[in-house]
């Protein structure tokens, strides 16, 4: 018999949470940050496996007390397929639900690989890349918002170096950040498209002589301040329907000097 009232004691305890509060403030983002969490990402046809850091939010009334955070990582470990943008937004609605809010946030930082054909020998290998989903969600029909972030690593080459210089010319690896927001489906391949098309030349991870050669010759052909390369990616973001907002950044880690050179272009 005292068994069975512990049980029903346990079954009962009070849920603090949902309970009033009287001081009348409303609070705009409440939940969890730097959540480490498996992840599997959509890439084209396949899954790739990968470890994302997530923040996960919602707002919170000014007569509710709190929030209930385990919900949260019930809701990350819930999600039973591959992520891409559209299984994103429809998953960051069903957050909302689950947490009994009108607003909420979603943030996954996380590394993704590419595999890559060098140019002249055809070896492959992956390069890595870093990649961000920012989904500003509400409950009203339409009014989620998915931004997606990659980190791109390419070369540039200096205009002016080339043009002075009687042989040779200084060059460097350059990171371009393209922050857009997505209205329709963009995939990750896309989206370092976009910054390896524009650079003086894009980066393998395995090169042989041949194209080692090549890399150097593209580059030396086809040289890129950074003022070059931050117009030229946006122009290819702005002629594509499917992107909205976007935030460009290119960082030269310069090659003759102890600091960076960058670039920012943001279209509002």
């Amino acid at each position: 018999m005292k068994s069975m009232t512990n049980l029903q004691d346990a079954l009962h305890i009070p849920d603090t949470q949902s309970g009033r509060d009287d001081r009348h403030l409303a609070i705009q983002h409440v939940g969890i940050k730097s959540l480490r969490y498996p992840l599997q990402l959509r890439l084209g046809k396949t899954a790739q496996a990968t470890v994302a850091q997530w923040s996960l939010d919602v707002a919170l009334p000014a007569e509710q007390k709190g929030t209930h955070m385990s919900r949260f990582v019930a809701w990350l470990d819930a999600i039973g397929e591959p992520l891409d943008g559209a299984v994103l937004r429809r998953e960051s609605g069903r957050m909302l639900e689950l947490l009994h809010a009108a607003q909420g946030r979603v943030e996954a930082s996380f590394p993704f690989f590419l595999r890559k054909r060098a140019p002249v020998s055809g070896v492959e290998s992956l390069l890595e890349y870093q990649g961000r989903w920012i989904v500003e969600a509400a409950s009203a029909q339409g009014a989620t918002t998915l931004w997606a972030e990659a980190v791109v690593p390419v070369k540039s080459l200096c205009p002016c170096s080339k043009e002075i210089s009687d042989y040779g010319a200084h060059n460097q690896r350059s990171h371009v950040t393209i922050r857009i927001e997505a209205l329709a489906d963009i995939t990750w391949s896309e989206l370092v498209r976009f910054a390896e098309d524009s650079a003086s030349s894009e980066i393998w991870p395995m090169l042989k002589r041949a194209d080692e050669k090549w890399v150097t010759e593209r580059a030396y052909e086809n040289p890129k301040f950074v003022e070059d390369l931050v117009r030229d990616v946006a122009l290819r973001l702005a002629a594509d329907p499917r992107v909205g907002r976007y935030v460009v950044e290119v960082e030269n880690f310069e090659s003759i000097h102890n600091h960076s050179a960058f670039a920012r272009i943001e279209r509002a």
